[in-house]
């Protein structure tokens, strides 16, 4: 699955999409996947969520991030309900929903303790695939790794990497979760043809063995769309 961190069409590839509907509908016509973003700032009503499900193909998947409440203002540490009132409102999206994103702040520490509380939490509440974006280097440790294979999760594989082993799939092996957040300028800046043609061969090789998702997260110029497209070109290259 190949898709972009939200779903707005830039001006610049509006062509590449039909004229009529919704952003979501048309960027659905495009794309199998799409990661929600704004459940990170704030909680959305029952029936946006219905909506949003509604609007794309059946085999259309969203991957949701979790909000900021539980990774970035209470390090993990959050509350039961908490947790349970995300997972009540994404529950909207039936069929429709992929992997909830766990993504820590570069600040957030390895502490096994609280790492392995939350992920019993999520596990008692959620038996869904979790992928997560560590951000600290103390993630990759072997306690650490262990841990997310524990509870099947799967570490992301973040570009630009902000630790040496933050650039592959770590964790449980079903799941591969990459996020591109362009490079070297991180949001905003494009990837060359020979990235996307070497991601392109990375992913289909990989798709032999787990469920793939590649989300573009350099959204701040617009280059998210293009790259995502141009990687999807390429994959369908090598089926050729």
């Amino acid at each position: 699955r190949i898709g972009c961190a939200g779903w707005n069409i830039p001006r610049q590839s509006a062509d590449d999409f039909p004229s009529e509907g919704t952003h979501l509908h048309r960027y659905s016509l495009a794309f199998n996947c799409c990661e929600v973003n704004s459940s990170f700032y704030r909680l959305h009503k029952d029936s946006t969520w219905e909506r949003w499900s509604a609007s794309v193909p059946q085999d259309f998947r969203f991957s949701v991030k979790i909000p900021r409440t539980i990774t970035h203002e209470t390090g993990l540490k959050c509350e039961r309900q908490t947790l349970m009132a995300f997972l009540k409102q994404v529950s909207f999206l039936g069929s429709k929903l992929g992997p909830i994103l766990v993504q820590l702040p570069p600040s957030c520490v390895f502490n096994r303790g609280i790492a392995k509380h939350f992920f019993l939490l999520v596990r008692e509440l959620h038996a869904g695939s979790v992928v997560l974006e560590a951000r600290h280097e103390t993630w990759f440790s072997s306690g650490a790794l262990d841990l997310l294979n524990e509870f099947s999760i799967a570490g992301v594989a973040a570009d630009p990497a902000n630790a040496p082993l933050a650039s592959i799939p770590t964790g449980c092996k079903r799941v591969v979760y990459f996020r591109l957040h362009g490079s070297p300028r991180r949001y905003y800046d494009s990837y060359s043809n020979d990235f996307l043609a070497s991601m392109a061969s990375r992913l289909a090789r990989l798709a032999n063995q787990a469920q793939v998702w590649c989300i573009f997260d350099n959204t701040a110029a617009g280059l998210a769309i293009p790259n995502a497209l141009q990687l999807n070109a390429e994959i369908q290259k090598l089926k050729i």
